[in-house]
């Protein structure tokens, strides 16, 4: 062989890996061709973005004063679980049991998660189900500032419920989920994870056969420009944050190093189904307590709230939903503690 040809084969090899930070931050080398394979042909796809206009919409809604800051069992929460089903009926996303309601009593309360579906396309994959959630409710009130005592939860966590009115809109149009995908919408939240532990405990009870389920808690502010988007919590308990940079083709799931000193694994509904399935749940976000200010404020309102970074991370989660939801074989797994 002569000494070009073999110059050039060993540029073509090197070219095939790039350095790239790794998922927890630290520099590593990432061979693109897996990246590539697994993304080609959903970054091929044909489908319609989220717009910003969408999303400040709903999101104008969900924190309005008009619902009154969303607490459970209020007036409230009512409006926002009919604008949750109304949103589901008008984008053809069926209830999973008789309603979209999932109902529980919390002593005098009654609460309800609102649970839309979409019934997977594949015969053999189909019987597995892929849990998107957040939740939809918040305090009601708050300290009185300035004669506002409304906490309108609009970070927290109205930006996750709008993220999974977008993607539930977004895989209805384009019937590309061989999985089944359960659009889960807590309540109860805010008084301990109940209603994540109510559903948790009923989809168990039923056999539900969950592949791995994501929470999506306070996604409306984005990190410093250093850091990557957004980070998962538990990170180290699966493969999870992997799969998704993977799947979405980019670095956009991170490491966050006082996740296990703020014990944020256990504090959102992830949990109970982590708890309850022994399967990978675990929750995403992009507020790391050091880039807002408001939480359980009255001043957590949708004008707080970074419209086009929201966007772009639910833009940027598509592939990554996509690629786990149609994986040909169960690549997301628990690690071993």
């Amino acid at each position: 062989m002569k000494k070009s040809c073999l110059i050039f084969l060993l540029f073509l090899v090197a070219s095939c890996a790039i350095r790239k930070k790794a998922a927890d931050g630290k520099p590593g080398v990432a061979g693109t061709s897996a990246v590539k394979q697994n993304t080609n042909t959903i970054n091929n796809e044909v489908f319609s973005k989220v717009s910003v206009s969408d999303v400040q919409k709903n999101m104008e809604y969900l924190a309005s004063d008009e619902l009154e800051g969303r607490n459970t069992g209020t007036i409230g929460i009512e409006k926002a679980a009919v604008f949750i089903e109304n949103h589901f009926k008008n984008n053809n996303v069926k209830p999973y049991f008789k309603t979209f309601r999932d109902s529980f009593n919390l002593k005098k309360i009654i609460g309800y998660n609102i649970v839309g579906y979409i019934e997977g396309n594949d015969p053999n994959l189909k019987d597995e189900f892929v849990v998107l959630g957040a939740h939809y409710d918040h305090i009601g009130t708050a300290k009185e500032v300035n004669g506002d005592k409304i906490a309108n939860g609009a970070n927290d966590d109205a930006s996750g419920t709008v993220a999974i009115l977008e993607w539930a809109k977004h895989f209805s149009n384009t019937k590309s989920n061989k999985r089944s995908i359960l659009f889960t919408l807590f309540s109860a939240e805010e008084m301990g994870l109940k209603g994540s532990s109510h559903l948790a405990k009923r989809l168990k009870k039923e056999n539900l056969n969950l592949y791995t389920m994501i929470n999506f808690e306070m996604i409306g502010v984005p990190r410093a420009k250093e850091e990557i988007i957004a980070y998962i919590s538990g990170y180290e308990k699966s493969n999870m944050a992997e799969r998704i940079n993977e799947y979405a083709g980019d670095i956009i799931i991170g490491f966050f190093p006082r996740a296990k000193e703020l014990n944020l694994f256990m504090r959102s509904d992830n949990f109970p189904f982590y708890k309850v399935f022994k399967k990978p749940a675990h929750a995403i976000s992009t507020f790391d307590f050091s880039n807002f200010d408001y939480y359980h404020h009255v001043d957590d309102e949708a004008d707080k709230m970074d419209f086009n970074h929201m966007t772009n991370f639910i833009n940027a989660m598509i592939p990554a939903l996509k690629g786990m939801i149609n994986a040909a074989t169960d690549e997301i797994k628990i690690n071993n503690e």
